[in-house]
């Protein structure tokens, strides 16, 4: 029973069996090998674009640069309060941006509503020479709350930011999961919406270890290859990340691994909502939300279950927190199976 995270999960076998075709023979490296060449075409075939995409191994570092490239020094990035970049990055953000600046919103469902946005754009906080600018626009996709931006609330908000001369920047760590649930084109809710540049993630998707930076415009591009390289970022054996995405994009396979996720969370949801324990924010992606009691909690832990507390700030109104309530995420995987979550809801409600 393990819903810590997507990332426990293991490598889909598609992806292994990639890998170890890779591993024959020799190859020239630093990308100039025929899986990147591959990997590429597939992800302007996703996004019906020509585009220009850098292959890194952590999200992290595919956050950190893509955000460090179109931000000046000076300039502020403005997110959700929540989102991964402001809580879970070290800093790594700021230090490959020079010392850009981290600007959190709040909003309800983890995220950005545009008149959040708008009103913090049009606060007297800006401006050269004493205020940093506001450079960029980065929205979670999925939301560390599991929720989804649909493809009209991310035009709202681009345009606004564009609006401002910001360039808008998606982490799409899940991006999978979002686009199998809202069934919509990858170019619809990305670059058609206004994006400018993608985190798209494949690591807990099922990869081993692979994230894209696409930019949709190769003009913004420019420098990208050196930035990379002197972030420590270019891997020398680099057809072991690009067989990697090569696979995951091959056959629609990334969106059959983000349904089986998505499903999984749907039923791990409908069961704990049907003893009494129902999510607190929509289940969108493949993460649930609920308020489990402590007994329950314990008795769950005795019995090896893997999931992770939060911290119950920022609930919706509707949800109703009892003294001996806690806060747990939990996240299904493409390796989930009904009989783990089955047994997980069985447990809490013993």
């Amino acid at each position: 029973m393990n819903f810590a995270s997507d990332n426990t999960a293991g490598i889909a076998p598609e992806i292994m069996a990639a890998l170890s075709r890779a591993n024959e023979g020799f190859t020239l490296g630093y990308s100039n090998d025929v899986w990147t060449r591959r990997a590429e075409q597939r992800i302007a075939d996703v996004f019906k674009r020509d585009v220009a995409m850098f292959l890194v191994t952590t999200g992290t570092a595919c956050n950190s640069l893509a955000i460090a490239h179109v931000a000046p020094p000076w300039g502020a990035v403005l997110c959700h309060e929540d989102a991964h970049i402001a809580t879970d990055e070290c800093g790594a953000p700021e230090f490959f941006g020079n010392g850009i600046k981290l600007v959190g919103l709040p909003g309800e469902d983890g995220k950005i509503a545009p008149g959040v946005l708008k009103a913090a754009l049009e606060k007297p906080q800006w401006g050269a020479p004493h205020h940093v600018v506001p450079s960029v626009l980065s929205l979670s996709q999925a939301t560390e709350a599991g929720t989804i931006y649909q493809p009209r609330e991310i035009r709202e908000l681009a345009d606004l930011a564009h609006a401002h001369g910001m360039a808008v920047h998606m982490d799409g760590a899940r991006l999978g999961n979002a686009l199998a649930r809202m069934n919509a084109p990858a170019d619809e809710a990305t670059w058609k919406a206004g994006v400018d540049v993608l985190s798209f993630g494949a690591t807990k998707g099922g990869a081993m270890g692979a994230e894209a930076i696409v930019f949709f415009d190769r003009e913004r591009s420019s420098g990208m290859d050196r930035r990379r390289k002197r972030g420590g970022h270019l891997l020398s054996k680099h057809r072991f990340i690009a067989a990697q995405m090569d696979a995951y994009l091959a056959d629609d396979l990334w969106l059959r691994l983000a349904r089986h996720a998505n499903a999984m969370a749907d039923r791990l949801s409908d069961k704990l909502a049907a003893v009494g324990m129902p999510p607190v924010w929509p289940v969108e992606a493949n993460e649930v939300f609920a308020l489990i009691p402590r007994a329950a909690c314990d008795r769950l832990k005795a019995k090896g279950a893997a999931f992770y507390e939060r911290m119950a700030e920022n609930l919706p109104k509707s949800a109703i927190v009892k003294p001996d309530s806690i806060l747990v995420r939990l996240v299904t995987s493409f390796a989930t199976t009904p009989a783990e979550v089955d047994e997980f809801v069985t447990t809490a409600r013993a």
